[in-house]
């Protein structure tokens, strides 16, 4: 069985930086990409950044030159480096493995998400 567990949310101020982890574990063969999601109250989940196995990575506009998503394929973990912070940013962030190669076949999985809130 795999699962995601993220870490590192909290509480910062505006123009403050948070890192956020993610770990995959389980009997990985390997992970298509992993990514970050975020989703405030009201509002729709959307896609904050994406690192493909290749190294290849991808940024929502809104986050663009402020967050860095970096990926250890070794240790099937992921990370999101948060720079100046906006009160915008506040929302659950959620990691989220794509095919996913096991033993047992390959599927999709999301962990349970970490708060982020960024005060004014």
């Amino acid at each position: 069985q795999v699962q995601l567990v993220e870490s590192g949310g909290g509480l910062v101020q505006a123009g403050g930086s948070l890192r956020l982890s993610c770990a995959a574990s389980g009997s990985i063969f390997s992970i298509r990409t992993m990514d970050w999601y975020r989703q405030a109250p009201g509002k729709q989940r959307e896609l904050v950044a994406r690192a493909w196995r290749d190294g290849r990575v991808t940024y929502a506009d809104s986050v663009m030159g402020r967050f860095t998503i970096s990926r250890d394929n070794a240790k099937n973990t992921v990370y999101l480096q948060m720079n100046s912070l906006k009160t915008g940013d506040t929302a659950v962030y959620l990691c989220y493995a794509d095919r996913v190669a096991t033993s047992e076949g390959v599927s999709s999985y999301w962990g349970r998400g970490t708060q982020v809130t960024v005060s004014s």
